[in-house]
């Protein structure tokens, strides 16, 4: 059985992955009732630094935010054939004259950001304050900065925009005296006011649309922590003033359900407009080109009209929350929050995202490893709320890895279930010689297979038994011999993209 461990990379923080080695799934393929769709494609044509409890592949160090000179050259390096970065889809755009102009700190109240939502316990006894207000408010000492900063990050997001057609921008940088930098400046730099641990500065900005921004402390450039809209260059992570061409967004910090907090981060399309929208596990790996093994490289194989919700995993509870059942791994009794998790991803997130930027036509959940098991598990738990489940690498005999253990596992899950109308896509690297249940627990995991790929021939043969339907509702793919790593799933994502955007 392969696990994949991951570790928790917020945007502000160094991340660092360590692994140890589980005992790896086996079996052998089977090959009565596949095609080839492609080198290595088959489909039946049958009708923080933290050490995870178990995992079994190396990770790399990564690290957000970019420590190099300003750069006007705003290609992005592998995410994106469009690399012009502009507005965002949820908020518009002022037409003002080229040029900017830095503006002195005000410390009066202004009237309501209509960007801002108002729904926040910052009111002083009559109307909640507005993002501008509660930054000019942190601006002149008058509310923690610390506080201000998270609560727009949860609304409007940063920069603010204010009804004089200024923005407000606001960092907790630390030490050193700090300016902001970007393409509206040619990148000359203007220094930042200081109050308490805030560093904020009121600039014009009159092409706002794909501007790029940093702070620099007169050494190192750095994206904007709390930045809302940001995408990746040859020197880094960068920040966007407002952006409608494709690009990233992130909020921060969604918790619920007796689960942990944890950062989004959401690819949206050209001009905001979709018609899919998909959510995927473990999204710290999804589109840093710093991730482990280079991450999933997610953008570069993505059809149009995707909006792609990543959700970061947690770290050293990534075992808890992406598993339906209790295990036992390396002794130790892991694994069972998985309701929990698709909880707060249907109950929480998915309302914020589609409050945030329409609802669309199409769902779809995906994630390798434990994240394909979760996401099977989802689309089980709210089976009328996902068009399409997609797993990578899947750990599908979760539930039967531990010696004695018998819970129930996502294949019995699925067959007790029947047919459903969610569509399902999975897939496997690694090979077998011998698929086998030596242990008389109905799950073919007992033999030299790697990188699950018996479970996924199980899975897929009995989903086809209970009606699901080659290419209709149903995919399998198996890549010979493909490693169990992030390298591996970006070498055969785009096949699954491109099915999503089909249904």
């Amino acid at each position: 059985m392969y696990i994949h461990p991951f570790v928790r990379a917020r945007p502000r923080l160094l991340a660092v992955l360590c692994v140890l080695p589980v005992a790896c799934s086996s079996g052998a393929m089977s090959t009565d009732a596949t095609d080839t769709l492609g080198p290595g494609k088959t489909t039946s044509t049958t009708a923080s630094t933290i050490t995870p409890v178990t995992d079994t592949d190396g990770g790399s160090e990564s690290q957000s935010g970019s420590t190099a000179g300003p750069t006007t050259d705003t290609t992005d390096t592998g995410q994106t054939s469009d690399t012009s970065d502009t507005e965002a889809p949820t908020e518009s755009t002022t037409e003002e004259p080229t040029g900017s102009t830095t503006v002195e700190p005000s410390t009066t109240d202004e009237p309501t950001d209509s960007e801002t939502d108002t729904d926040t316990d910052t009111d002083t006894g009559g109307e909640p304050l507005t993002d501008e207000e509660l930054m000019r408010a942190a601006m002149a000492g008058e509310y923690d900065p610390g506080e201000a900063l998270d609560i727009i990050a949860r609304r409007g997001g940063l920069p603010v925009y204010t009804e004089d057609g200024t923005y407000l921008f606001g960092c907790l940088c630390g030490p050193g005296v700090w300016q902001l930098a970007g393409d509206h400046d040619g990148w000359a730099g203007a220094e930042m006011a200081q109050t308490g641990e805030l560093w904020a500065i009121e600039v014009s900005i009159f092409e706002p649309d794909g501007s790029i921004y940093k702070f620099y402390d007169g050494q190192d450039y750095i994206a904007d922590p709390m930045g809302r809209r940001y995408g990746y260059d040859n020197f880094g992570e960068y920040s966007l003033v407002r952006a409608t061409a494709p690009h990233l967004e992130r909020w921060f910090d969604l918790a619920g359900y007796d689960l942990g907090p944890r950062d989004l981060q959401v690819w949206v399309p050209q001009d905001g407009a979709f018609t899919h929208a998909l959510y995927v596990h473990d999204g710290q790996n999804l589109f840093d080109p710093e991730a482990p093994f280079g991450g999933w490289q997610f953008t570069q194989f993505l059809p149009g009209g995707i909006l792609v919700v990543g959700i970061d995993n947690t770290g050293v509870n990534r075992m808890d929350e992406y598993t339906h059942v209790t295990d036992v791994i390396q002794g130790m009794t892991v694994g069972g929050m998985g309701d929990n998790y698709a909880d707060l991803v249907e109950l929480e997130i998915r309302p914020l995202i589609e409050e945030a930027y329409g609802v669309p036509d199409v769902v779809g959940t995906m994630g390798s490893s434990l994240g394909g098991l979760i996401s099977f598990h989802i689309a089980d738990r709210f089976p009328d709320s996902y068009d399409m489940a997609l797993s990578l690498s899947g750990t599908m005999g979760w539930g039967s890895i531990g010696d004695g253990v018998n819970e129930e596992t996502m294949i019995e899950r699925y067959i007790a279930a029947g047919h459903r109308s969610t569509a399902l896509y999975l897939d496997s690297g690694g090979n077998a010689n011998t698929c086998v249940d030596a242990d008389a627990d109905t799950i073919e995991d007992d033999g030299d297979g790697t990188d699950n790929f018996c479970e996924n021939n199980q899975f897929r043969d009995a989903l086809a038994g209970i009606g699901y339907t080659f290419d209709v509702d149903l995919w399998h793919w198996h890549e010979p011999n493909a490693p169990h790593n992030e390298a591996a799933w970006a070498a055969r994502l785009d096949y699954p993209l491109e099915l999503f955007s089909q249904i």
